[in-house]
């Protein structure tokens, strides 16, 4: 994407079901949970830029021995921080005695994160801001083993105010409102409160006290808690919680907005947000991965029992389809096919752009995340040609000589790398004001690939704000002289704020929603804008299920091709040679080739929540009150 965007975090749980001389009977340590959790977090370090954290429980440890640790981190290379921290505490505890790593149950008893239970947390930042106490996973203590919580998550809440006004009905008193707390904290109080009612039952029935807490333990109905705790939640999410005396879960919103996969078998049980990087620490079938259903919970009892539980109402499927255009790496086998196939179904609309002038047309991609949807693409010239070619053999009715013959086979897409993106240098750029100036020098051209009379075509995955377009990538590329610049962005049009877990939550960043405006105040149509705002302006007190997204009468005078050609337009810096055109995905086409992921709001404008009706429409206000700030 040439727009960075930060978005949702990643999430990795570990559950050792065996004893820790098990692991290292086969394969060789008693670290095998700690190297797992290594390879799950670092396969997912695409879903966290801005820390990561890691947490581990030990079960059935004695009183006074620690059973819970925890380590987060926001270094520049956080995920290497907290293991780079680990190996130093077993260094120290190892105490110059090497002979001590192959004694499983020595480590488990004196050395930190040497444990059956891990949960581990990227985080990529969408609200509040990135000191160490913003990172997961979060720690809600105790004395009580059973009533010690630990909560990490892929999520954003619409009604952060609503669950606080809760919260303080029933008597807390909050430290601060943001989701992770309240969250947190509504959990943890349906915990204390099934903690308190199985004592005095224990109680009741002549139980000494210390006999009362491992029947709390095996009692526990964590379903339960998480179905009252729920009961009021608006928002996309996927969330693990750890709790002290052993028991797991991992829960997924109604809609399945946010991603969340699961692998079980008799030695471990172990969910990411990616399947792949299951498949590859684990070295298990594509088969074997299931996804955790959406309003549904993996529960894994301190047993080693893993079981799917209902907690909410299953709601239409609404998987986020930027997970299958952008987030999620491209080596899921799914997700590899589906992007092949964004690629291809842009080529109808870039053959009419280009009047099917294959000969003076060059195809490349904007680096890096684009590449797969660059193959898919190529794919569908390489079919096109393949009809031509057929077409034109057909013709010759067997008069066709072997120089003809070779001239025919030998057409094919003219395929350059023409730009490049200097990785090294994102980290040498600064917030002042020689800035614009630097970003310019990110990406440079492979001089020579293209001639004065040809198209250049170049496709990123998707064109968000397009400002690196209009600061760089075009001018970059104008200096190779073609004489049509073609940007194709495989994803739709963007005009709509996300609030389930990536931060895009300011319309006037838009480059969809800019030319819209643009285009009703050139056509005299302004009074739209302000009907628009008196319109969201009325939802502000009415019940959920009446709220409307208004905001779509922005886009609906225009066609998605005359906002395309305004946001070219906006987008070509001054001085360019090149004619500048962009095209965009089709909605239908995105749908058809991810059909199980069709979460697309940000495109349609069609939330899956109430809330998420209620803040594209207060997105809205604050744009028109000059408000930069989010809305939810």
């Amino acid at each position: 994407m040439s727009d960075a965007i930060t978005h949702e975090c990643g999430i990795a749980l570990v559950r050792l079901k065996k004893p820790l001389s098990y692991y290292h009977e086969k394969y060789g340590s008693a670290l095998y949970g700690v190297n797992k959790m290594y390879v799950l977090m670092e396969k997912q370090h695409n879903r966290g830029q801005d820390g990561a954290g890691l947490a581990n429980i030990k079960l059935d440890m004695p009183p006074g021995k620690r059973y819970i640790s925890r380590y987060r981190s926001i270094d520049k290379t956080p995920i290497q921080d907290l293991f780079e921290r680990i190996n130093q505490r077993v260094a120290e505890g190892l105490q110059g005695d090497d002979s001590k790593i192959h004694d499983a149950e020595w480590l488990k008893q004196n050395v930190p994160f040497i444990g059956e239970l891990y949960l581990g947390h990227l985080r990529y930042g969408t609200y509040g801001g990135q000191s160490i106490e913003n990172i997961h996973p979060f720690l809600r203590q105790n004395n009580w083993l059973t009533r010690n919580l630990i909560l990490a998550g892929n999520f954003n809440m619409t009604n952060v105010d609503e669950l606080f006004g809760n919260l303080v009905e029933l008597g807390q008193h909050p430290k601060e409102k943001a989701d992770t707390v309240t969250i947190l904290e509504k959990i943890g109080h349906f915990l204390d409160e099934q903690n308190e009612k199985l004592y005095r039952k224990y109680k009741k029935a002549g139980l000494s006290k210390i006999d009362i807490s491992p029947k709390i333990a095996e009692e526990l109905d964590i379903p339960k808690i998480l179905r009252k705790s729920a009961k009021r939640w608006d928002g996309g999410y996927a969330m693990a919680g750890l709790f002290g005396h052993g028991d797991a879960f991992v829960l997924r919103d109604p809609n399945g907005i946010r991603p969340a996969f699961y692998y079980d078998d008799d030695e471990v049980c172990v969910v990411a947000s990616e399947r792949p990087v299951i498949q590859t620490a684990f070295n298990v079938p594509f088969k074997e991965i299931k996804e955790i259903d959406p309003g549904h919970a993996l529960i894994i009892k301190k047993s080693g029992e893993a079981s799917l539980k209902v907690i909410r109402e299953p709601g239409e499927r609404k998987a986020c389809s930027f997970e299958r255009i952008y987030f999620s790496r491209g080596n899921d086998a799914d997700i590899y096919r589906e992007r092949i196939e964004l690629g291809r179904r842009v080529c109808p609309a870039i053959l009419n752009e280009v009047d099917k002038d294959l000969k003076h047309t060059v195809f490349s991609f904007i680096p890096n995340t684009a590449e797969i949807s660059f193959y898919g693409m190529v794919k569908g010239m390489e079919e096109y040609l393949n009809e031509v070619k057929r077409d034109k053999i057909l013709k010759f009715e067997g008069k066709l000589d072997g120089e003809k013959l070779e001239s025919l086979l030998s057409i094919r897409p003219r395929v350059e790398k023409s730009l490049w993106k200097d990785v090294k240098m994102r980290t040498f750029i600064t917030q002042d004001n020689s800035r614009d100036e630097l970003v310019s020098h990110v990406y440079d051209i492979t001089y020579e690939t293209v001639k004065s009379d040809d198209n250049l075509v170049v496709i990123d995955d998707s064109i968000v704000r397009g400002t690196t377009l209009k600061q760089s990538i075009l001018s970059i590329l104008d200096r190779l002289n073609p004489k049509k610049i073609i940007v194709v962005s495989s994803a739709p049009q963007i005009r709509y704020p996300d609030c389930y877990g990536i931060n895009m939550s300011l319309l006037e960043d838009f480059a969809a929603f800019r030319a819209a405006i643009e285009l009703l105040k050139e056509r005299n149509m302004a009074h739209v804008i302000e009907e628009t705002y008196q319109k969201c302006l009325s939802q502000k007190e009415l019940p959920e299920d009446e709220v409307q997204n208004f905001v779509k009468n922005i886009y609906a005078p225009f066609s998605p091709q005359e906002i395309s050609d305004k946001i070219a337009e906006m987008l070509t810096p001054k001085g360019m040679k090149a004619e500048v055109k962009i095209l965009f995905q089709k909605i239908e086409d995105l749908h058809a080739a991810a059909p199980n992921n069709t979460g697309d709001w940000y495109f349609t404008g069609d939330f899956p929540t109430p809330g998420g009706m209620r803040v594209v429409n207060k997105a809205f206000l604050n744009y028109y009150e000059g408000k930069r700030e989010r809305a939810y």
